[in-house]
């Protein structure tokens, strides 16, 4: 007997993890990082749902953070085996996992100075540069279509997902009495216009696949590569015209490359104005150059290979001393900096630099987590709070959907569909729980047998059979969850910087200090202050 549990990515789209379990091997389906509101990050600090010294190996989808970022703590954890991935994703790992594992100890040597200030003590980091590397050494580089045994009479073998460099979907033979379980795990898939990569492929005829569903609930405005170059140059003309500094929060990896790629572009063919652009993550500039080494293999290269991200008005930024003086950068600048969903990294900095000027342009180029700042901007806050102090919404806000690198909800169905017959259950997960259930309304609408078309919850686990008779069976035990479904969308985090803002907002408004004061009186009554 076979056993499935979701350790992550169940009703979110971040913290993949699959745990799966028989008598002959345990292994994991990625190991994601959580992303999200402060509730859904604090996931990384709890303890795993399993014992990460039992794990016989881990095959990885893709480099992305929320599928590899919490690798180097299962080292930490005791986990001796090796890590599976393709040749591409292990080289963006060699820069990814120590970049990780850097921001992990700065976070924690900020917070232990609070911890001292307030005689309390020490915290540890989620993981340390000495556990990515003794992960790096683990890493195991298997091609395209190659049939590979990672243990436990597992068999394995990875198909291109068309959704970064050296993404996989991982077809699994495990294991079952007569005949193998043949399991499916689409890790992300790209949509079907992409520059750099195909579209995904992979076999049909399965017991179970587990498929994203990211955009389950919604259809990208129909487009071609040139079509969103174009949509691209009327924005960044209309924003530059403006007179102020375009900040674009963007994900160091794939995300950065095809918008150097598409700007080089607009540039060389002079179709918007001349413009300084500033690369300020470190991270995406080693990440650029893993693409670069993979050129002659990327599709739909608009730029010679020998020209790739190497336009002159082009500036990487590397030191923090070079990141603070794009502050002295009043107008006429595209600052792309990570992170992609404005939760940390630099762009916070060229967020409270620039989101209060009139003049400025932020524009967002990827999905937005509910509860991240990103999210909150987008979604027309007219104040935020950054680093811990408020700041008006005078830039103008813009969005664009057209680089996202999921597929949406056609290219899912017919991804879905394509990979039939599923003799046993379809599992959709890596998605909120609303566009989990449209996708699966449209694909009862399409024939597909309701009764086997799962939507797991947080640490849900299932039985399999290789049968094929009938669909998973949930096991009857009550997981304990780590977080309940509410939280995972807006959390007390959230609430808190809404009401203080409107607190705030609210006492400036009121001119006569007596009211406010008595407003200030009423409030601490309450809280029993």
């Amino acid at each position: 007997m076979t056993t499935i549990s979701f350790c992550g990515a169940a009703g979110t789209v971040t913290g993949s993890c699959a745990l799966l379990r028989n008598t002959q091997a345990t292994f994991l389906v990625d190991c994601g990082m959580f992303q999200g509101n402060r509730s859904v990050r604090d996931l990384n600090y709890q303890p795993f749902p399993f014992q990460a010294q039992e794990l016989d190996f881990v095959l990885l989808t893709h480099a992305h953070i929320d599928h590899s970022g919490l690798l180097p703590k299962l080292i930490k954890n005791g986990y001796r085996g090796p890590v599976y991935a393709t040749p591409a994703t292990a080289d963006l790992l060699e820069f990814m996992m120590l970049d990780s594992a850097s921001i992990q100890e700065g976070e924690i040597e900020r917070l232990n100075r609070k911890q001292h200030r307030r005689n309390k003590e020490e915290l540890e980091p989620l993981y340390t540069t000495e556990h990515a590397k003794t992960l790096l050494k683990r890493l195991r580089r298997i091609d395209y279509g190659r049939w590979f045994e990672p243990g436990g009479g597992v068999r394995a073998r990875f198909w291109n997902a068309g959704h970064m460099l050296g993404s996989a979907s991982i077809e699994c033979q495990i294991p079952d009495g007569s005949r193998p379980l043949r399991i499916l795990f689409s890790g992300d898939l790209g949509p079907d216009e992409k520059v750099f990569h195909p579209e995904p492929d992979a076999p049909e005829g399965f017991d179970y696949i587990l498929c994203e569903s990211t955009y389950g609930d919604r259809e990208r405005e129909d487009y071609t590569l040139a079509k969103r170059r174009q949509v691209l140059r009327e924005e960044l003309t209309q924003a530059l015209q403006r007179g102020g500094n375009v900040v674009i929060p963007s994900f160091a990896v794939e995300r950065s490359q095809e918008l150097l790629h598409d700007i080089g572009v607009l540039l060389a063919q002079k179709q918007i104005p001349d413009a300084r652009v500033f690369i300020d993550s470190p991270l995406a500039h080693k990440v650029t150059e893993v693409f670069a080494k993979y050129a002659d293999s990327l599709d739909d290269l608009a730029i010679a290979n020998g020209q790739l991200f190497r336009d002159p008005r082009f500036r990487y930024v590397e030191s923090v001393d070079e990141s603070k003086a794009l502050n002295q950068v009043n107008g006429g600048a595209i600052i792309i900096s990570a992170s992609g969903m404005c939760e940390a990294g630099r762009v916070k900095h060229h967020l409270r630099n620039n989101i209060w000027r009139a003049n400025a342009t932020v524009l967002f180029v990827g999905y937005q987590a509910p509860g991240t700042l990103g999210h909150v901007i987008v979604n027309g806050a007219s104040d935020v709070r950054i680093h811990g102090q408020d700041y008006k919404v005078n830039a103008t806000i813009r969005q664009i959907g057209n680089y996202s690198a999921h597929a949406d909800q056609g290219e899912l169905l017919s991804w879905i569909l394509e990979r039939g017959p599923v003799s046993g259950a379809l599992f959709l997960n890596h998605g909120e729980q609303p566009a989990r259930e449209e996708l699966k309304r449209l694909l009862v609408e399409r024939g597909f047998d309701a009764g086997k078309i799962m939507l797991p919850q947080f640490d849900d686990s299932f039985t399999l059979s290789a049968s094929g008779a009938k669909a998973a069976a949930k096991t009857k035990a009550k997981p304990q969850r780590r977080i309940e479904a509410s939280a995972v969308e807006r959390d007390w985090h959230n609430d808190y910087s809404a009401f203080v803002l409107q607190l705030s907002n609210t006492l400036e408004a009121e001119n006569d200090p007596k009211r406010r004061r008595a407003l200030i009186a009423r409030l601490s009554k309450q809280l029993g202050v």
